[in-house]
């Protein structure tokens, strides 16, 4: 059992508890085995192989397989070298390099709450405040049964309905803390 470790840029708590932006190293919670992690499909292989000869085939390998599975699990990384013909180095370069990339498995319901200026300004740390008090886990994690992960995000282009929070792709506009409750008792347990 091996566990994940990368470096990354990402919002967490600052000096007396405010959100900051901050590069950090991060050690996975779960830790993943070749037996546990899951494996590429017959469809990834085929893209894989038809990406394989075309410049910047890296990173849309890596966006193909995060669309997939919601995270690049470890065994896919080192297929994905194999394939690709890459040393893994240049595949978890790339992974801790782009923000955008995961290492660890987000919840099933994934929530994605804006920190750019108009969305901190009219109460984005609030409202990322209130989510953590609510699901009793903390920035940047999954819930213990799997339902929810939180993560603050860059600016989301909605900066007319700050703060703007997104659940599963769903834009959620000029959140107040009481609409909280009823946004997310919409997607607990609700597959």
């Amino acid at each position: 059992m091996h566990k994940l470790f990368s470096i990354h840029s990402a919002f967490g708590r600052g000096p007396g508890g405010r959100i900051s932006e901050r590069v950090s190293i991060v050690s996975s919670v779960k830790t993943e085995t070749v037996a546990t992690s899951p494996a590429l499909t017959a469809e990834l292989k085929t893209f894989i192989a038809e990406w394989k000869s075309k410049p910047g085939n890296l990173i849309m390998v890596l966006h193909r397989v995060q669309e997939c599975f919601g995270y690049i699990p470890r065994k896919v990384a080192f297929e994905v070298a194999d394939l690709l013909n890459v040393p893994l180095a240049r595949i978890y370069g790339v992974i801790t390099f782009y923000n955008f990339f995961k290492l660890t498995q987000p919840g099933r319901n994934r929530i994605q709450v804006c920190m750019g200026t108009a969305c901190y300004l009219r109460g984005g740390e609030d409202v990322i405040l209130e989510i953590e008090e609510m699901l009793g886990v903390g920035l940047n994690t999954v819930t213990p049964d799997g339902e929810f992960s939180i993560e603050a995000v860059r600016c989301l282009g909605c900066c007319g309905l700050a703060p703007v929070l997104v659940i599963n792709g769903q834009v959620y506009g000029k959140v107040l803390m009481k609409d909280l409750p009823s946004i997310l008792a919409q997607y607990k347990k609700a597959s």
